[in-house]
């Protein structure tokens, strides 16, 4: 008899232990999870401020006499891309290949961008226009804010995977449904400073290939 309570007692010690530690491992779990989607939503935040800077761009440029329709083209249809794009703008994605189509195609918005403001120097009375400035300033401050905003993603996603990866949370984190996400890949050539310029005093070379 005394030996199966004891039997007993050491089973709910270490049944206590087990839901211990896995109540403590998914609260710390879910406040990582927590910090990275809300760095994801500030991700998501800032690309939609460009994306709805656009229109007014395309707008302006658009009643500049002979102007290079070919490349504003380029960035509606990038625009379009993006917002066909459907990814949670609350929760950061799981599957690497989300966050990758999501990436290409805010790149390829960006690529698309730079072009149009390297056209946009061969027209001094575009670039003399009070909005197109205004645009201008707009899109080099969100820009920054987008590179500022992805590095903080991929920082909260370190903390996290590291805890997911982590003992004794690992034991508990598949069960919980916590699972490593993917992090923003660093675009190519972007160890060279961006090629979007902002000096009206000088032309703007163009982006290397």
């Amino acid at each position: 008899m005394k030996s199966a309570l004891l039997v007993l007692g050491i089973l709910a010690i270490i049944a206590f232990v087990v839901l211990a530690g896995g109540c403590s491992s998914y609260n710390h779990l879910n406040s990582l999870k927590q910090q990275t989607d809300k760095s994801w939503a500030d991700v998501q935040n800032v690309y939609q401020r460009r994306a709805d800077l656009i229109p007014n761009l395309v707008k302006t440029v658009e009643g500049a006499a002979n102007f290079e329709k070919s490349t504003l083209t380029e960035v509606i249809q990038a625009r379009q891309q993006v917002t066909k794009i459907q990814v949670d703008p609350g929760a950061a994605p799981n599957d690497p290949e989300v966050l990758k189509r999501f990436q290409q195609t805010q790149d390829g918005l960006s690529s698309a961008l730079s072009r149009l403001l390297v056209v946009s120097e061969k027209y001094p009375d575009l670039k003399a226009t009070a909005a197109f400035r205004d645009l201008q300033v707009q899109l080099e401050g969100t820009e920054n804010r987008i590179t500022v905003e992805r590095g903080n993603f991929n920082n909260a996603v370190v903390g996290y995977n590291t805890a997911v990866n982590s003992m004794p949370a690992r034991l508990y984190a598949g069960a919980f449904g916590f699972q490593p996400k993917p992090y923003f890949a660093a675009r190519e050539g972007s160890d060279v400073p961006p090629t979007v310029n902002f000096n009206f005093g000088s032309a703007t070379p163009a982006p290397a290939k």
